[in-house]
């Protein structure tokens, strides 16, 4: 079985590929850090190929699966990208389009590719990384949490698409809250409630990818915030967000944010 993990030199998308290499799957893994992806490699051997990739850029998304189209992919995880946090009209306009090039487009373009591929087979599992932010709109994080709501929605969609199909491919969305990764340095935040380790990210995604579950919602926190927002009306469950985030802002003026 063969892999093509995304993201894949930091965060859940490492500790996901750690998790496949244990099980014994073969792996290709993407990132922007060539000397970690290395590292990598020669960690896990066990004929690991690495592709260094900024998927910001859609003519690099395309090469990626380029490279790995005829490589017999089993799996797909989606977990690259990042997040800003800021008031809309403030956060800097050239980084926020890279995060939506990432964030939706790169995910967009291999979901679709492999989504085919897997079809005509009638095999393959694709693995979104989306986040708890994915269920509500975001003030202070708005683009983020847009971009959130797109892999989501996109996933769900695709799910029914697959079962009316009678599809044996499947698809599972992870969400997640706050998370201990880099995500909060990237963003320029820290968070202000314990996160879980990218580990338990990480094995919690698998297992709901492996059972065939759409939904993989890790910690009871989370699972009651997803059902909860169904309930409280959209102006509301916004004012609400954007006190949270606003009231993590440290006496010396930094800001901190949920992810």
């Amino acid at each position: 079985m063969k892999a093509l993990v995304t993201g894949a030199t930091s965060g859940i998308g490492k500790s996901i590929a750690k998790k496949l290499a244990k099980r014994g799957w073969k792996l290709i893994l993407t990132g922007r850090n060539e000397a970690v992806l290395k590292k990598m490699q020669a960690a896990f051997g066990n004929d690991t190929e690495i592709i260094t990739a900024d998927l910001s850029k859609r003519e690099e998304v395309f090469r990626v699966y380029e490279l790995c189209r005829d490589k017999d992919v089993d799996m797909l995880v989606n977990n690259a990208g990042y997040g800003l946090f800021g008031k809309f009209d403030e956060t800097d306009m050239e980084d926020e389009l890279n995060m939506i090039d990432l964030n939706i487009t790169a995910l967009h373009i291999l979901t679709k590719l492999f989504l085919r591929d897997f079809k005509k087979k009638d095999s393959g599992i694709i693995l979104n990384v989306a986040s708890a932010a994915g269920f509500m709109a975001g003030p202070l994080m708005s683009s983020y949490y847009a971009s959130k709501n797109y892999v989501l929605k996109l996933s769900i969609a695709i799910y029914e698409e697959l079962r009316r199909d009678r599809s044996n491919v499947s698809i599972t969305v992870l969400c997640p809250g706050p998370v201990d990764t880099n995500f909060n340095n990237r963003a320029g935040v820290s968070f202000s409630v314990k996160p879980i380790s990218a580990d338990q990210a990480a094995e919690y995604a698998l297992r709901k990818a492996f059972a065939g579950k759409l939904f993989a919602l890790p910690g009871l926190t989370v699972k009651l915030g997803a059902i909860g927002s169904r309930f409280v009306p959209n102006k509301l469950l916004a004012a609400i967000v954007y006190n949270i985030q606003q009231a993590k802002k440290t006496s010396d003026g930094k800001e901190k944010a949920l992810k």
